[in-house]
């Protein structure tokens, strides 16, 4: 077109176009954007029959603080602990019920230093839980209000499935920011099915590591979405979803490091501006002030807990467990070790820390962040004693970065895009690794599942893969009894995992 042409249109018509332009972009961007949550609820809809309602393992003391609180009406697990599964309940109950008198506190409650934060998530449905159970069972409706019936622990299972949906969903919306949104729908769902996430997220629910998906997801997407200046309520508020954060994990305390910072950085901007910028210094000091108080406030159910278990508010339980080691001497062996080292049992998490690194070229600032993040909760894990989480598909602490994952690897799709210069052809690679993560991950999820690999403690690789294709003719069978006979499925499973146990105690 030429310049009289150009000149023709009426002033002020090309910002109208600009604007019908950008109008049309967000039209499509939110078409798009209700087309991937379609997908995701899709997703989850089709994968709620594998939501598996047990307690189990550490699940007991996960699941007994809403429970006896709810029924008892106070902090009393001694129902919890015999009701619990036999590998549980090994060492802590006897066989006439009694509880061994070591598994008392100085104050005279049960040791159960399980984070809180899982059953204050639950404690919403299962209010609504007791109070439909108790009227039916006033009803004559056989079925006990007593926290440990099916309606409660279906209840606690479906609960923990959705937390983990909306951990996923947020962390879909947190990666759609920075990246384009196929590839931030094609890295959650990777991350959904080729991680540690579906066994703590439908098979062993009582567990506390799909709440801190929730958690950890929530708070990045808040502080993205308030990142730069923040409101005295936007501060509360961040600093509730902090306190509930840590809740939930404690080694989540790693994640805070994004809001800490982001502060430190911009302290440094106004002091070092040419006219130090006080103003602006006291205003985020007064924003970080009322964080720590929201902070603080939101972590009390933490902290009074521990004050009536322990008698001491600091005293989180995990004396006994040898002691957390400054030099965190188990980072490695956590990352590559063949006893659940993450980055060896689920290795699409190498690519989705490639892609954290490659993000470095889209926001230097955030990818620095989050890679600090990622390197501070590996050094907390491997300075923790238990650092494979003892019984654990994977290692089941770096569940709770999975948000971080989530844009890692859609940036690292993103960089492949430019690489080949052609966005189907990126696409269809993408996909074709995504399934092959997957189909190889179902296969050894399935395979520990049932025992074919040690639930504990290192494994063999090269039986591993040679049961990697032995699991498609025995996984028909295992899930139609997944599907038909649950029950008896969990009893074997238990038995198994009992006879483990036993072994290990009497090679002892």
């Amino acid at each position: 077109m030429s310049a009289p042409a150009l000149n023709a249109f009426p002033a002020g018509s090309s910002a109208s176009l600009r604007g019908e332009s950008a109008a049309a972009a967000h039209a499509t961007a939110s078409s798009g954007s209700r087309k991937a949550a379609w997908i995701l609820w899709l997703l989850f809809v089709v994968t709620l029959p594998l939501v598996n309602p047990w307690v189990r393992g550490d699940g007991v003391g996960y699941y007994a603080y809403v429970r006896s609180l709810l029924i008892e009406h106070k902090l009393d697990f001694q129902n919890d602990w015999r009701a619990a599964n036999t590998s549980f309940t090994m060492g802590r109950v006897h066989a006439d019920g009694t509880i061994d008198p070591r598994q008392y506190t100085r104050t005279g409650e049960l040791d159960n230093h399980f984070a809180v934060g899982a059953s204050i998530l639950w404690t919403p449905f299962e209010l609504a839980t007791h109070a439909v159970t108790s009227v039916a069972h006033k009803l004559g409706v056989h079925v006990q209000p007593n926290g440990l019936s099916r309606p409660y622990i279906v209840t606690m299972a479906l609960a923990t499935a959705l937390y983990g949906f909306f951990g996923l969903y947020l962390s879909f919306q947190f990666a759609a920011r920075y990246v384009e949104e196929r590839w931030a729908l094609l890295a959650t769902v990777g991350i959904w099915f080729a991680s540690s996430l579906p066994v703590y997220m439908y098979f062993n629910p009582s567990w506390s590591h799909a709440h801190s998906v929730f958690v950890v997801a929530l708070y990045l997407w808040y502080w993205q979405r308030t990142r730069g200046t923040r409101t005295t309520g936007q501060w509360v508020l961040l600093g509730l979803i902090s306190g509930l954060v840590l809740d939930v994990y404690y080694v989540n305390i790693a994640v805070l490091l994004v809001g800490l910072m982001e502060s430190l950085q911009a302290y440094w901007r106004y002091l070092r501006a040419d006219h130090k910028e006080w103003a602006q210094a006291g205003h985020l000091f007064t924003g970080n002030v009322q964080y720590c108080f929201a902070t603080i406030v939101a972590f009390l159910p933490t902290l009074v807990t521990r004050k009536i278990i322990y008698g001491n508010p600091f005293d989180f339980g995990y004396t006994e467990a040898g002691g957390w080691s400054l030099a965190s001497p188990h980072l490695l062996s956590a990352l590559f070790s063949s006893d659940h080292g993450c980055l060896v049992w689920t290795p699409i998490l190498i690519l989705a820390i490639v892609g954290l690194i490659l993000f470095l070229k889209r926001d230097r600032t955030l990818a620095t962040y989050l890679i600090v993040v990622v390197a501070a909760f590996c050094y907390l894990i491997g300075g923790d004693p238990n650092w494979a989480g003892i019984s654990s598909f994977g290692n089941r602490f770096f569940i709770s970065l999975t948000p971080l994952f989530v844009l890692g690897l859609a940036a690292l799709f993103s960089e492949l895009a430019k690489w080949v210069k052609n966005d189907r052809r990126a696409f269809r690679i993408a996909s074709a690794a995504i399934a092959v993560f997957i189909v190889w991950n179902l296969a050894f999820i399935f395979q520990w599942g049932i025992h074919m690999v040690p639930a504990r403690g290192p494994i063999s690789w090269k039986q591993m893969v040679r049961n990697q294709f032995v699991v498609p003719q025995r996984s028909v069978t295992t899930f139609e009894a997944y599907l038909q006979n649950r029950h008896g499925l969990m009893q074997q499973i238990e038995q198994q995992d009992v006879q483990q146990l036993k072994a290990e105690y009497n090679h002892k």
